[in-house]
């Protein structure tokens, strides 16, 4: 299984419906995918499941079946991970559900940061819960791959998520703020990267799977809001155009020796149109807007625009995939 976080430090961009719809389009291309939401926000699992079902979730004051009660028995000092409960969505989609009380487990995996330095298995077994966790409910439905969303923040909880991923693709708007949050990013990842190889070598349980720290960024992915016959308009592409050359310095920490476009930028993944008539469609129909159909109202117009974003989001998914194996291969 290869397990992918979206994740940019700026918030707003749409980082988890693209989370949602790129798993869904993993399950069109037949793979099997673990979606796992580790914003306490938890967006991604109000947007795959119903009222109903979430209120048996979150109302169940006993054992909540979320991601949050298979590291509990860490939090509370009793013992290690348990099997966490994977929600079935589809087929081909499970879901590991978001917990608003994640939060709180925040500050365990703060002060257990600086213990993994001292040799403290206990520390380590809370580091890599999250990994560990994932790990073995991936294993458990045979996924292909996993798709993680987490908030816009560089807290604890999205460290021990980041050091436990594969890859990472960046959700962006273009605009400054973007940029600032991308260069914030770059410096970030290096960092924590080089924290857990030097905190690796003091674990004291050679027994104990730890997260391997490879967070390989892929791309980025460009939310566009402003679209003029296809094009983005020339504000967008004053802040657009700058991306190609932020992105290679300050997260592939390359150099980049002419300018490009982003239409030019092999680490542009895809500029994913906005389509803003399908979205609330889409929430009422409980479904990615490019599954939507004539009966959930998807006509005339719409129908040709529900066709459009399933291409855009097929060519994207199939980029990522391919990136994937090249560095693999």
């Amino acid at each position: 299984m290869k397990t992918i976080a979206f994740f940019n430090n700026k918030g707003g961009v749409g980082k988890t419906t693209l989370v949602y719809h790129f798993s869904y389009m993993l399950a069109e291309l037949g793979y099997r995918c673990l979606a796992v939401d580790l914003d306490p926000q938890a967006n991604l699992t109000s947007m795959f499941l119903s009222d109903e079902k979430l209120a048996d979730i979150y109302e169940n004051e006993n054992e909540r079946p979320t991601i949050l009660d298979a590291v509990k028995p860490l939090d509370r000092g009793i013992g290690d991970i348990k099997p966490a409960t994977i929600h079935t969505i589809t087929d081909k989609i499970g879901l590991l559900a978001g917990d608003l009380e994640l939060s709180m487990f925040e500050d365990k995996l703060s002060e257990n940061w600086g213990k993994c330095n001292d040799g403290d298995e206990a520390a380590f077994r809370i580091i890599s819960s999250f990994y560990r966790a994932i790990d073995e409910s991936g294993n458990r439905m045979n996924a292909d791959y996993c798709v993680i969303d987490i908030g816009p923040n560089f807290g604890a909880i999205n460290r021990a998520t980041l050091i436990a991923v594969d890859y990472v693709v960046v959700p962006m708007a273009a605009d400054l703020f973007s940029l600032q949050g991308l260069k914030n990013l770059g410096s970030r990842l290096d960092k924590w990267r080089k924290e857990w190889d030097k905190r690796k070598t003091e674990n004291p349980d050679k027994d104990l799977k730890l997260p391997h720290s490879a967070i390989k960024p892929l791309g980025y992915v460009i939310m566009q809001h402003g679209i003029k016959e296809s094009r983005p308009v020339k504000s967008y592409l004053k802040w657009a155009n700058r991306i190609p050359r932020v992105f290679v310095e300050a997260v592939l920490k390359g150099s980049l020796l002419i300018d490009k476009t982003v239409d030019e930028d092999e680490n542009c993944l895809s500029l994913l149109k906005h389509y803003h008539s399908l979205i609330p469609m889409a929430m009422e129909s409980r479904k990615p807007i490019f599954l939507l159909k004539p009966s959930d109202g998807a006509i005339g117009a719409h129908l040709n625009a529900v066709r459009s974003a399933y291409i855009d989001f097929k060519i994207l998914t199939e980029k990522i995939i391919d990136k994937i194996n090249e560095h693999e291969n």
